[in-house]
């Protein structure tokens, strides 16, 4: 997994192929199940897509390796089905949230949704099946890595999938989709400052910060480190759902790969429509510096930082 090219361009490259090849490696296999659900879950996982969430998993346990003086190659060998197993669980999000009940969305990562293609009922079944593949997967993978003891090895899977649980669950992810839902309901009263950091802090960032926990718990990272990494990954999700907003108002959707304009025309808060744009991007640029200096004060580097900016930076 080492990368050859210089710069992030080339390391995203060179990650993003490694977890292409992981999730083809770890997805039930022909016969597993029907045909049917594979083909829907594949078309989702395969559509494309940033895969933001594992590209932090595998830089943070690099930075923490290059911080305990270990492999950063190896660790990110130890990270890699976990973060397989987010982006399934970061994918199958998007399958639910783009379902008629849900944001109603028909293009998600430049081409059809997959309720559009296979119906909804298929949909709703293959995230399903996304997600509990996430955890067998946490819970099975990686089976060994000599020197580490399987006991040592077994603590940080487990650690992991309580990490992954609570971000993706009733108090994170799926409870920031609730307080949407609810938000968009006719009548409902609208969403504060408070009430909106709250719910992109549950439905955008809890897996964000969960990414790079987890990678950083598979690298062998003790408390203070995981500290430093959770205050960095929670400005790092809060400044990507900012950045999203404003792309949102000024994006198209060719480029954004799903529907622009949609939070605009459906009337839910945005950081954009309750502060406007440039003191959006104020604040996108002050989650940056925040994320920046978690990582300088626990000396943590490598991607990290790279990663950051380009959340702040990226155009889609």
């Amino acid at each position: 997994m080492s990368a050859t090219a210089a710069g992030l361009s080339g390391w995203i490259e060179v990650r993003r192929q490694a977890v292409d090849d992981g999730l083809a490696r770890f997805l039930p296999a022909e016969g597993d199940g029907p045909s049917a659900i594979r083909e829907a879950m594949r078309y989702s996982v395969f559509a494309g897509g940033k895969r933001l969430r594992p590209l932090i998993a595998l830089a943070a346990a690099e930075a923490v390796a290059a911080r305990l003086h270990g492999d950063a190659e190896a660790a990110g060998t130890l990270a890699l089905p976990a973060a397989c197993a987010l982006e399934l669980i970061h994918t199958y999000s998007l399958v639910h949230d783009d379902l008629p009940a849900m944001d109603n969305d028909t293009m998600r990562r430049g081409r059809p949704t997959a309720h559009v293609v296979f119906g909804e009922g298929m949909a709703v079944l293959s995230g399903d099946g996304l997600l509990t593949e996430a955890f067998a997967l946490l819970a099975k993978e990686p089976r060994s890595c000599a020197p580490l003891a399987s006991d040592a090895l077994n603590g940080r899977k487990l650690r992991t999938i309580a990490i992954v649980a609570a971000a993706a669950g009733m108090a994170g992810m799926v409870g920031g989709q609730v307080i949407d839902l609810k938000a968009a309901v006719r009548g409902a009263p609208a969403l504060d400052a408070s009430g909106l950091h709250d719910m992109h802090a549950r439905k955008t960032g809890a897996l964000i910060v969960a990414s790079a926990l987890a990678g950083a718990v598979m690298a062998g990272a003790d408390d203070p480190l995981l500290d430093a990494m959770e205050r960095y990954a929670r400005q790092v999700g809060l400044a990507f759902q900012i950045v999203d907003d404003i792309l949102d108002v000024e994006g198209a959707s060719a480029s954004l790969g799903k529907t622009a304009g949609k939070d605009a025309a459906a009337g839910k808060p945005t950081y954009p429509s309750l502060y406007g744009i440039e003191q959006s991007r104020h604040r996108a640029a002050a989650c940056l510096e925040a994320a920046l200096a978690a990582l300088r004060a626990a000396g943590l580097e490598g991607q990290l930082p790279a990663i950051a900016r380009w959340v702040v930076n990226r155009s889609n």
